[in-house]
C-alpha cells in the first residue's frame, strides 16, 4: 500500500516536473503565444482582483458617502474604527475608479480607466511608477484618448533590451531607424515632421542614428547635404552620396546662402504654378528633395571673439529661415549636437521652436535635455535624464502623433553606412545641378509672412 502511494507520488512529481519544464521552454522559445494563452489570463484576473487595493495605495480613490449596514455595533469600516449606534447609517467609503477588462499587447497589456470627479490624467501619470511596482511590471505609460478616460499601458519587460532590425520603409523620405517601446517601428518621416533636433552625449547613439538615416536615405531619390563642424571627420566617409559638404563655419555660410537661394527659386516656381508647395507640382517638374544633416550644431553659434559676431548672426538667420520655409520647398533639417543650451543665443531657441521632431539620447547636463524636451512634456524630461550609459541608442522621442516614447535605434556601423554611400553614389545629384536654376533672389519679409501664414 505504501509502495503504491510512493509510486503515485513519484509519478505525480515527474508529471509536474515535465509540465514545469514544458512551460519554461514554451515561455523561453515562444514568449508571445505563452503570454496570450497563459500569462494574460492570469494577469487579467490578478489586475481586476487587486485594483481596489492598488488604487487606494496609489491615492487614486475618492471618498464617497454610502449607506452602510452593520451587523454588530462598533464594527470596523473601510475608514477605520467607527462608533456605531445604528446598524444602518451613512459613512464615507473609498471608491475606486471603474476599470475595464485589460487587453493584451505584444509586450504587456493595456486597460481603460474612467476618471473620478476632480481627477485629471496627470494624477495617473504621477502614480505611474507606483502602479508599475504594484503590478510588478517594467513600466506603465498613461495616455488620455478622450476626456474622462485614461489608458494605462503596462510593459511586462523592456522591449529595448534587444532590437532586431526591421525591413526598411519603401516610402519617400521615411526611414525606419529602430523600435519604439511599444514594439512598433521607430520611423523618421520628413514629410510629416520636416525638421528634427537630435541631442546626445558622446557614445550615446547620436552618430549611430545619423548613420541609420544615411543608410535609409541613400537608395531614395533625394539630395543629402552635410554640415560637419568636426572638420569633416564624421561625414567625409559618406561624401560619395552627399551633394554638398561644409566642414567649416565659412563653408557653412556659403552653403546656407545656396539653400536660401534655392528656396527663393522654388518659391517662384510654385508661385508660377499656383502651388503651395513642391508636392503639388507635377512629378516632371518637381525639384528633388534636400535633406540637410547638421553635426555639432553648437559650433555654428559659438563665438571666440567679436570678429565672428557678424558671421554667427548671418549663419543663425539663414538656418532659421531654412527651418521656417524649407518644408514647403522640399528642404528638411536633421540637427545633431552634444550640447544644445539657451546660452548659445536666441537663434538656437528660435530654431528649436521650428523643429517639431525631438530626440534626446543620454546627455551630460540637464540643460540640454530641457532644451530638447522641456517645452513638450515634463515627464519626458525625467525619463531622458534616467537613460543609463549602458544602453547606447536609447532615446526619448517626441514624434508626429503628439506623444513621447522611449526608443532605441538599430546598430549601424560606419562601415555599413560607407558601403551604402558608395553603392548608391550614382543617385547623388550634383549640387551645381540642383542650384543651377537659382536666380540669387532674396526672400523678402512679405514673402516670409505670406508663407508662414499659409
Amino acid at each position: 500500500m505504501r509502495d503504491d502511494l510512493l509510486l503515485r507520488l513519484l509519478d505525480a512529481g515527474v508529471v509536474l516536473a515535465v509540465a514545469v519544464a514544458g512551460l519554461w521552454a514554451w515561455r523561453r522559445w515562444h514568449y508571445r503565444s505563452f503570454w496570450l494563452v497563459v500569462g494574460y489570463p492570469l494577469m487579467a484576473v490578478s489586475v481586476r482582483a487587486t485594483w481596489r487595493k492598488i488604487a487606494l495605495g496609489c491615492g487614486l480613490t475618492k471618498k464617497r458617502h454610502r449607506w452602510w449596514f452593520t451587523l454588530v455595533p462598533n464594527a470596523v469600516a473601510s475608514t477605520g474604527m467607527v462608533k456605531v449606534r445604528r446598524r444602518f447609517q451613512r459613512i464615507a467609503v473609498d471608491t475606486k475608479p471603474w476599470m475595464w477588462l485589460p487587453r493584451p499587447t505584444r509586450y504587456g497589456w493595456r486597460v481603460t480607466v474612467h476618471l473620478l470627479e476632480g481627477q485629471i490624467p496627470d494624477d495617473y501619470a504621477q502614480a505611474a511608477e507606483r502602479l508599475a511596482h504594484s503590478w510588478r511590471v517594467h513600466a506603465v505609460r498613461v495616455s488620455s484618448p478622450r476626456p474622462g478616460r485614461v489608458v494605462l499601458a503596462a510593459t511586462m519587460r523592456d522591449p529595448l533590451v534587444r532590437v532586431d532590425e526591421i525591413p526598411p520603409s519603401s516610402e519617400l523620405l521615411k526611414v525606419t531607424v529602430g523600435r519604439l517601446e511599444t514594439g512598433k517601428p521607430w520611423e523618421i518621416d520628413f514629410r510629416t515632421v520636416p525638421h528634427w533636433l537630435n541631442a546626445g552625449a558622446t557614445q550615446s547613439g547620436k552618430s549611430n542614428l545619423a548613420n541609420a538615416l544615411i543608410v535609409g536615405l541613400s537608395p531614395q531619390p533625394v539630395a543629402l547635404v552635410g554640415f560637419d563642424l568636426k572638420g569633416g571627420v564624421e561625414f567625409t566617409p559618406y561624401a560619395s552620396r552627399l551633394s554638398a559638404l561644409a566642414t567649416s563655419r565659412t563653408e557653412c555660410v556659403g552653403l546656407l546662402d545656396d539653400l536660401v537661394g534655392l528656396m527663393a527659386d522654388r518659391m517662384g516656381l510654385c508661385r508660377q504654378a499656383g502651388a503651395r508647395n513642391i508636392w503639388q507640382l507635377p512629378p516632371g517638374v518637381r525639384p528633388v528633395p534636400v535633406v540637410v544633416l547638421v553635426d555639432e550644431l553648437a559650433e555654428l553659434y559659438l563665438m571666440a571673439d567679436k570678429s565672428e559676431k557678424d558671421e554667427i548672426a548671418k549663419t543663425s538667420t539663414a538656418l532659421l529661415r531654412v527651418a521656417q520655409l524649407g518644408r514647403a520647398f522640399g528642404i528638411y533639417l536633421f540637427c545633431c549636437g552634444q550640447r544644445i543650451g539657451s546660452d548659445l543665443g536666441p537663434g538656437v531657441t528660435a530654431l528649436r521652436a521650428q523643429c517639431s521632431g525631438r530626440i534626446c539620447h543620454r546627455v551630460n547636463d540637464p540643460e540640454t535635455a530641457t532644451m530638447t524636451l522641456g517645452d513638450l512634456d515634463p515627464a519626458a524630461l525625467v525619463s531622458a535624464c534616467a537613460i543609463p550609459a549602458e544602453t547606447p541608442g536609447v532615446a526619448i522621442v517626441a514624434s508626429q502623433d503628439g506623444q513621447w516614447y522611449r526608443a532605441r535605434s538599430f546598430y549601424v556601423s560606419e562601415h555599413a553606412a560607407e558601403h551604402a554611400a558608395r553603392m548608391y553614389a550614382d543617385l547623388t545629384p550634383p549640387w551645381e545641378e540642383i542650384t543651377s536654376g537659382t536666380r540669387g533672389a532674396e526672400i523678402t519679409d512679405a514673402d516670409l509672412n505670406e508663407l508662414l501664414d499659409a
